[in-house]
């Protein structure tokens, strides 16, 4: 007999089936991992329990991503609800080929590059302007050396990424402010590692010439 899976509105699952002595097997889908639930979820109608829960766990490190990519907490928003909806529509298109936290921030990253991309004429002034202004913070002319707050030195470094093609600085955001590998982000950006590498190497390289006051870090290895 085949087990029927059943799904009540607390999030727990209910199995009937030939179980010992009869008994039914209940599973919280708190206890299940990413890859469990996507596959429950590609089976729910709707918005089921386990795409709950998979909302409940990813939905904070969506938006911090988003933010980090878009810039500013409105924008940022806005693209998290975007994503939240391309994960419920395209949850039957996880294939377990990967960690679904990997999927999942790939449909992120591909959210927000294609918002700032809309952002058009606007967005490339305010990027010369940002630019401009990052180049005199590194040549010292608005704050002496070892003087700079932790607070200014965030703005700067925010400012120096601004003039980077979006591409190449979600690139190096994601793997120095939120740890990905080089495996994991080429799965994301859907290049090959060894071009992920490259790619991050030469950003780095290009940084390190246009702001010899700074130290960008692309040696290690993985």
């Amino acid at each position: 007999m085949a087990i029927v899976a059943r799904r009540n509105f607390r999030g727990r699952e209910e199995r009937k089936g030939p179980t010992p002595g009869g008994m039914r097997t209940i599973v919280d889908a708190s206890e299940l991992t990413d890859e469990q639930l996507a596959a429950e979820a590609a089976r729910e109608g709707s918005d089921g329990p386990a795409f709950a829960e998979l909302m409940r766990r990813h939905q904070e490190r969506i938006w911090r991503v988003c933010y980090r990519l878009m810039d500013n907490a409105e924008d940022a928003s806005d693209a998290a609800q975007e994503v939240l909806v391309r994960m419920f529509l395209g949850r039957q298109k996880f294939a377990a080929l990967s960690k679904y936290t990997t999927w999942l921030h790939g449909i992120a990253i591909r959210t927000c590059l294609s918002l700032r991309r809309g952002r058009g004429r606007r967005r490339k002034y305010e990027s010369r302007a940002q630019e401009e202004e990052a180049r005199a913070v590194a040549r010292g002319q608005e704050v002496s050396a070892g003087q700079a707050t932790a607070s200014e030195q965030a703005i700067d470094l925010n400012q120096i990424l601004s003039g980077l093609d979006d591409e190449d600085r979600a690139l190096l955001i994601l793997k120095y402010a939120e740890g990905y590998s080089h495996e994991e982000l080429a799965e994301m950006f859907q290049i090959s590692v060894s071009a992920c590498k490259m790619r991050i190497s030469r950003t780095c390289e290009k940084l390190r010439e246009r702001f010899p006051g700074h130290h960008f870090d692309a040696g290690e290895t993985e």
